[in-house]
């Protein structure tokens, strides 16, 4: 069993509870993580169980980022919006940077989602 966390930005949000429910089978044999808005939403979507901690903005990028520093997170899904400035831009990169210096599978999207969930 993984230990995933997952988030989203407002404006992937749908995206992503549309991503868990067609996956909701594979993500209920895993421990799920999530920030408080991205992990209700998804909660409402699939019924699936989420650990839920703060919002993004207001520390759960930084939560998960402190799971990943103590090895507390094997997987990283962050729907990222490219395109809409984030006013918790620096939580994010934080978030990122982390899931890299400590190699943690990260997803920023479907198609890398679907890869990295098939993989665990």
């Amino acid at each position: 069993m993984a230990r995933i966390g997952l988030v989203a930005h407002d404006d992937k949000k749908d995206d992503l509870c549309r991503w868990a429910e067609r996956h909701r089978q594979k993500l209920a044999e895993h421990e799920l993580w999530g920030t408080g808005t991205t992990g209700s939403r998804i909660i409402e979507a699939t019924g699936l169980s989420v650990h839920l901690l703060k919002s993004g903005p207001l520390g759960g990028d930084q939560q998960l980022g402190a799971m990943i520093c103590e090895g507390r997170l094997d997987v990283l899904i962050f729907f990222i919006d490219p395109l809409s400035a984030q006013p918790h831009d620096v939580d994010v990169k934080a978030l990122t940077r982390l899931a890299t210096l400590y190699d943690v599978p990260l997803a920023n999207n479907k198609s890398t989602a679907d890869a990295v969930l098939a993989a665990v």
